[in-house]
């Protein structure tokens, strides 16, 4: 199956127009990406636009016949843009995400820095005189400067008739703020009419410093998400050597054509996809088929972008260049995979757009029915109320119910060896029901290594023949040679001088140490007549049948030694794996290793659902078929090959001592490759989402009864009347014990 044609390129025709993705610059949030888009959809030559908030990028389709300047004039008149330089687009994006997330930073850094004078100052100091002057001219930056985002955006979300958490911050810190400065300035007004005049900045500042904190975790997390497509796109070199006229010439990447002849030297890493047309080398694959030993490669085999030759040179004919090879493909991927996701946040910020309009409401409704019957104090018992309300439904205990349990559950995570890299992972991972283990370096350690050695039992010197073995595989170019050092190195065996060192290119190799000695496969053997004994035969079709590379040792006359070559399992897998199927989770595994391989592992760890021989994509496609049939999957690699399916999973866990990109694709990262830290994970996230929902509830019961009794719905009971200032720590308790509620988590066992 050519692994290529799987694959979909970058733009497309389509019957009705263009379909094409451009980077979107100035969207801080869920319902920001949702006016991008209706603004989208409703200029003129677009048939559809979808936006990609976790990429922070846009896909239009759109007539041919409409220049894009156009959908970018649409954006920039709501205060958001398009990159349309698509060359140079992707580093025009990282550098102004790079810039708004410090910008950002600063703003929380700052506001905080000044919070906190007017916290002490309302709390501890509330009837020093010069304290409220000092609070206000503190508050002024943080409200205005700092925390201007929040108004901006808040007025972007009323230009479109919606509400989300920046109205709701903009609203209550804005009504408070006025409220104060009011006070402060008349504050005659209320003594006059026997009333104490509060002022709120205290409670204003808080708000804007704590949601502050919550948009640098969100950034944060998006610019982690970024980095590994940036990685990915790293693995492409920059220039490339063309064979040209018989002469050498290095060009950029972006210049090679299809058809040119392209040279590769040890070392480097192959620029497109092609065909071998001359030499032959040792190519690392593990990025397609997750493969640890690297494959040889001849006249007319494939060689892929991003794999690394070894030790020979070669020269291939480019095939698939620029967005076509597998690489492009790979990133494009992995990119709308990731994008795919929606963060748990989203689901706090559509209560919030319904939460907000229905605490305005009643802040207006308790403000006319207070000027309605309140007699002589009609005006300032309507305001206070009203403003109390506001108040005592600021979205502090909202904002921090998820992050706050998620922050302490990451950090449960560490001191279990799991790395958390954002929410959904945590709010995904105790509803999986279906676990897909990548084989090398997942099940198995990810090397090979010499796991039998037999030795023909007449042999006089030992040590001389392990000395030769060890100078001869010291010279050898092949993979598994470096297996065999290793092994007689740390068995102390020293090395003795060879000559006459051969390659006999597919079968082994063979020198002189005062006599003749191979080392090769089955072939060579045959091929040199050299006497096998039965006992040997025998020994190797057992290891063979445990998907074991066999190598033989001789010298002109006889079998001198067999070493079996393997991945070995690790000694915890077939533990962790028992302990998910006993939780009744369906455990697969799939690798790009051979059948008998993979049979061989699944057999002695326990699986019974496996498949070998599988591409990337087809792993892929096979967590999408699970997905199709209502399964909650979580895809645990660690190589790039597992790249895409793991961003195509609901939950992607990365092992440690994997590629960079699988664990920056991966949501989360087990520090010590060990699998019985994925029943640990899932367990975590259960108590983490148990967290959370109780956070929303206290939350929202602190406001459904909060609400009213600021609204003064026990004054015709009892004469009760809730003061904005009791409203105001009413509101800080409530924040008080959503966090207490969270750092319980961290006296659980998992």
């Amino acid at each position: 199956m050519d692994t290529v044609n799987i694959f979909e390129t970058k733009e497309k025709k389509h019957k009705q127009g263009i379909k094409e993705s451009f980077p979107v610059t100035g969207m801080t949030c869920a319902s920001c990406a949702a006016s991008v888009e209706s603004v989208l959809k409703h200029t003129e030559g677009v048939f559809d636009a979808s936006v990609n908030f976790a990429s922070s990028s846009v896909l239009v389709e759109y007539d041919k016949a409409i220049n894009p300047e156009n959908f970018q004039n649409a954006l920039r008149g709501v205060g958001y843009d398009l990159i349309l330089d698509t060359e140079n687009s992707s580093e025009a994006q990282q550098e102004l995400q790079q810039k708004h997330y410090q910008d950002i930073k600063n703003r929380t850094i700052w506001s905080a820095i000044l919070t906190l004078p007017i916290f002490v100052l309302g709390m501890f100091y509330m009837n020093w005189g010069p304290g409220k002057w000092i609070s206000l001219v503190l508050t002024f930056p943080i409200l205005f400067w700092f925390g201007r985002s929040f108004f901006i955006n808040a007025f972007k979300q009323a230009k479109y008739g919606k509400a989300n958490m920046d109205t709701l911050v903009a609203l209550s810190t804005g009504i408070a703020f006025l409220f104060s400065v009011f006070n402060t300035f008349f504050s005659e007004f209320w003594l006059s009419r026997g009333t104490e005049p509060h002022v709120y900045y205290e409670a204003a500042t808080v708000i804007i410093t704590f949601i502050s904190l919550g948009k640098l975790l969100e950034e944060k997390a998006k610019s982690n998400t970024s980095s590994a497509i940036k990685k990915l796109m790293g693995l492409q070199p920059k220039t490339l050597k063309i064979i040209e006229n018989d002469e050498e010439k290095e060009i950029p990447i972006s210049s090679v054509q299809v058809g040119q002849t392209i040279l590769v030297k040890p070392g480097e890493k192959i620029p497109v996809d092609g065909l071998v047309s001359k030499g032959n080398s040792y190519v690392n694959e593990s990025m397609i088929t997750g493969e640890p030993v690297p494959v040889e490669k001849t006249k007319d085999e494939k060689v892929f972008a991003g794999t690394v030759n070894q030790k020979g040179s070669f020269q291939f004919t480019a095939e698939k260049v620029g967005g076509e090879t597998l690489l492009s493909q790979i990133i494009k991927m992995v990119q709308e995979a990731q994008g795919s996701k929606a963060p748990v946040q989203k689901l706090v910020d559509k209560i919030a757009g319904i939460f907000v309009p229905v605490v305005m409401s009643i802040s207006i409704i308790t403000f006319i029915v207070w000027f309605s019957i309140g007699g002589n104090n009609a005006f300032s018992q309507a305001l206070l109320t009203s403003v109390a309300v506001l108040v005592i439904a600021c979205p502090c205990a909202l904002g921090l119910a998820t992050p706050t349990a998620i922050m302490v559950g990451i950090g449960k995570g560490a001191e279990n060896n799991i790395l958390i890299k954002d929410a959904e992972s945590l709010e995904l991972g105790y509803k999986v029901n279906a676990v897909i283990l990548d084989k090398t370096g997942t099940i198995t350690e990810g090397k090979p290594n010499v796991t039998d050695v037999i030795w023909n039992d007449k042999l006089d010197d030992l040590s001389k023949y392990k000395q030769t073995l060890l100078a001869i595989e010291s010279q050898s170019e092949h993979p598994l040679a470096e297996a065999v050092v290793n092994h007689l190195k740390e068995q102390n065996v020293e090395q003795s001088e060879i000559s006459a060192f051969e390659s006999i290119t597919g079968k082994g190799v063979q020198a002189e140490n005062g006599s003749k000695y191979y080392v090769g496969n089955h072939k060579l053997m045959v091929e040199k007549n050299i006497q096998i004994d039965i006992n040997f035969t025998q020994t190797t079709e057992s290891l063979e049948d445990q998907a074991k590379t066999v190598i033989f040792f001789s010298n002109e006359k006889q079998v001198l030694a067999i070493l079996a070559i393997a991945d070995k399992i690790k000694e915890t897998s077939k533990k962790a794996i028992a302990i998910l199927q006993e939780r009744g989770i369906e455990v697969y595994m799939l690798t790009g290793d051979n059948k008998k391989t993979a049979s061989a592992v699944a057999m002695q760890v326990g699986i019974t659902n496996y498949k070998g021989e599988v591409m990337p994509s087809e792993k892929a496609a096979f967590v999408e078929k699970l997905q199709a049939d209502g399964k909650i999957v979580a895809m645990v690699g660690d190589g790039i090959n597992d790249s895409h399916a793991l961003a195509q999973a609901n939950v992607s866990i990365a092992m440690g001592k994997g590629s960079d990109i699988a664990m920056d694709v991966a949501k989360m990262t087990l520090i010590t490759s060990d699998l019985q830290s994925i029943p640990k994970a899932l367990e975590l996230s259960k108590r983490t989402v148990l967290g959370i929902r109780q956070n929303l509830f206290w939350a929202f019961i602190y406001n459904i009864i909060g609400i009213p009794i600021a609204a003064g719905v026990l004054y015709p009971i009892n004469g009760f009347l809730l003061d904005p200032m009791i409203a105001g720590a009413a509101m800080a308790f409530s924040s008080v014990s959503v966090v207490t509620n969270s750092l319980r988590l961290k006296r659980i066992k998992l």
